[in-house]
């Protein structure tokens, strides 16, 4: 008994939304028929009920329940939901139209009627849906008993409308107004809010209205936009949030409706570039795809994004247990139906590949596994050359012989005129896939790029945790600068790049303008929720041994070539003699055997004449920022 009153409890709603439109019908169709014969006949007597009522009614409501019209919620009635009643009431009248002629040929039927029909019941059936989300919306917005901060939005585009209506029905937030460069919208009103001026108004305007919040709703912000208006919100001396974009959203990264806090990638990225996902889908999708370091920064951004592109199988290789329970474990949450093979082991170990090959039946080996801090690979060689030039042959030979048809190495533009121990071994690295493309069938794609925002071991989590202490944020030297890259678009374009290859190519990535590194403290200090509140000093230290001042992204040798996207660009190889590299290789593998680091000192100043090794004598001084 129970459940049945428990299904009509929930049918109810449904009926009662159904006898509404139908008697909506029933007044409009009545309504201007009497009044056409009222206009011409005078007061006239027209049966309230008849055989030509039953076929408007009929022909009315079932185009309405094909259109899905009772699908809809009142309570979220939206501007296409008037779009569709409109569509639907005139199909109905082409219904009623057909119905009618057979009936009795439209006798009696005035013209009128018929012309004022459609707009007639859009304003009676629309009426009442606007109206009770209005009221609805009025309802959630007064909350008395929780207290409502008070919110000025900049940006009156629709990112800022569709923010206010959600601030209303959250109750949490009470939006007094907007500010927007565009002319145009000077002292317009917006959700019944006035435009009160353009964004240098902030702190005159945030202290006039008694503000307490300040919201950036304008997604389509570039890095130079944000910063402009962050600077006026440090101006105003007030916290703010962002709208988040549509592809952090999309991406998982923020949750939709979530206000976020202004990121540094906000600040120093660039405008992004979509790439083609067409042949990359159509590269990847239905494939075995093998990704090593998959839990690392880069490795572990490759795999969400090949699960995306609707990969058959995903393996995992990485030698960090927790590092591949977590990929593993995200991947399993976000794509329940991808066949993941997850393989602990270390990329040096050719048995473990070659197995790993051999069970995957990989069509495609990303190798994103590497040793890539700086400092710790200056007193590390041994270590360095083991992993970033063995291993890389190691799992590079292993792929060509079982077949692979893509090998991609994830370099970095540090490879380019090395200075350090990591762009020594990694431009090694490289020689060994140029050589063993020479001699098999499968496509040695290398990628370079720059620093990443945000990846493990770089400057930005290191900054986060100085400035959460209070500081002070270490700095090598004034004007040191890097290229930076956020994650998710430095792997869109290894993948770009991976499907524009030809049999071997070395691409290198267009890292935008360089950032210096004391420019990057100073913005993560003003975005940090102490730097407004007191001092946190920048520290200088000096450079360390291995650092440059400034990367270079190309080799003047190479003769750099643009390509089908804008931001990938492929380099002319430099001639390499596959016996050679193999000699070295034999080489390495003696000195790391028995561990003759000077030995490998000198092997690799032979193998990339280009590396100069650089020093320098620390020094320290300081200075605050607020």
């Amino acid at each position: 008994m129970s459940s049945w009153s428990g299904k009509l409890a929930a049918l109810l709603p449904r009926v009662l939304v159904v006898a509404h439109d139908l008697l909506m019908v029933w007044i409009c169709w009545t309504g201007l028929v009497y009044l056409r014969y009222s206009y011409v006949q005078g007061i006239v007597e027209r049966p309230w009920f008849s055989t030509e009522h039953l076929i408007v009614l009929l022909a009315q409501g079932l185009v309405f329940w094909m259109m899905g019209l009772y699908r809809g919620l009142w309570r979220f009635a939206s501007v296409a939901d008037l779009w569709n009643i409109a569509r639907a009431c005139a199909l109905g009248l082409i219904g009623i139209g057909i119905g009618l002629f057979l009936y009795n040929r439209l006798d009696g039927v005035p013209r009128a009627a018929l012309a004022l029909y459609v707009p007639t019941l859009v304003m009676l059936l629309s009426a009442p849906r606007v109206l009770y989300r209005a009221w609805k919306d009025r309802r959630l917005a007064i909350n008395l008993d929780q207290p409502r901060s008070r919110v000025l939005v900049l940006g009156a585009g629709a990112a800022g409308e569709a923010l206010v209506r959600d601030m209303r029905r959250d109750g949490r937030y009470r939006p007094i107004g907007f500010l927007d460069d565009q002319p145009k919208l000077q002292r317009a009103r917006l959700q019944g809010l006035p435009v009160l001026g353009p964004l240098e108004r902030l702190p005159q305007v945030a202290s006039e209205v008694a503000a307490e919040l300040v919201v950036i709703a304008i997604p389509t912000a570039t890095p130079e936009q944000m910063q402009r208006i962050v600077a006026l919100c440090e101006r105003a001396r007030l916290p703010f949030r962002t709208v988040p974009r549509l592809s952090d959203v999309l991406g998982g990264r923020v949750a939709p409706g979530e206000l976020k806090s202004v990121a540094i990638e906000d600040l120093l990225g660039r405008e992004p570039v979509a790439p083609d996902w067409v042949p990359v889908r159509e590269w990847l999708a239905g494939r075995s795809v093998l990704i090593t370091g998959a839990g690392g920064s880069i490795g572990s951004e490759l795999c969400r994004q090949v699960a995306r592109l609707g990969v058959r199988r995903l393996q995992v290789l990485d030698q960090s247990e927790l590092a591949l329970e977590n990929i593993v474990r995200s991947l399993r949450a976000t794509f329940p139906g991808l066949e993941i093979d997850a393989v602990l082991g270390d990329c040096g170990d050719a048995v473990m590949v070659a197995h790993a090959l051999q069970r995957s039946q990989a069509d495609t080996v990303m190798h994103a596994a590497a040793y890539k801090h700086v400092p710790v690979l200056e007193v590390q060689l041994r270590a360095a050359i083991r992993n970033n030039v063995l291993a890389t042959e190691v799992v590079a030979r292993a792929s060509a012989n079982a077949g692979v048809g893509t090998f991609v190495l994830i370099s970095t533009d540090k490879a380019v005129n090395p200075a350090n121990v990591l762009g020594a071994s990694k431009r090694w690295a490289e020689l060994v896939c140029q050589s063993l493309a020479t001699q098999f069938a499968t496509r040695f794609v290398t990628v370079r790029f720059g620093n990443v925002l945000d990846s493990a071991g770089s400057v930005v989590p290191l900054f986060r945790e100085q400035i959460r202490a209070g500081g002070p944020v270490t700095v090598t030297d004034p004007e040191v600068s890097r290229y930076f890259m956020t994650i998710p678009e430095a792997c869109q374009l290894i993948l770009q790049a991976a499907t524009l290859a030809p049999h071997e190519a070395i691409y290198t990535l267009d890292m935008g303008e360089p950032v210096r590194i004391r420019d990057l403290a100073e913005q993560m200090i003003r975005l940090s929720e102490r730097g407004g509140r007191e001092q946190i000093s920048i520290v200088y230290t000096g450079l360390r041994p291995g650092e440059k001042l400034h990367e270079v992204l190309f080799h003047p040798d190479e003769k750099y070539q643009r390509t089908a996207h804008p931001r990938i660009f492929q380099a002319e190889q430099r001639p390499v003699s596959a016996q050679q590299v193999a000699a070295w290789l034999d080489e390495a593998r003696a000195m790391v055997g028995c561990h003759d680091e000077a030995g490998l000192v000198q092997l690799i100043h032979r193998v990339v004449p280009e590396y100069e090794t650089i020093g320098s004598d620390h020094c320290t001084y300081t200075e605050s920022t607020t």
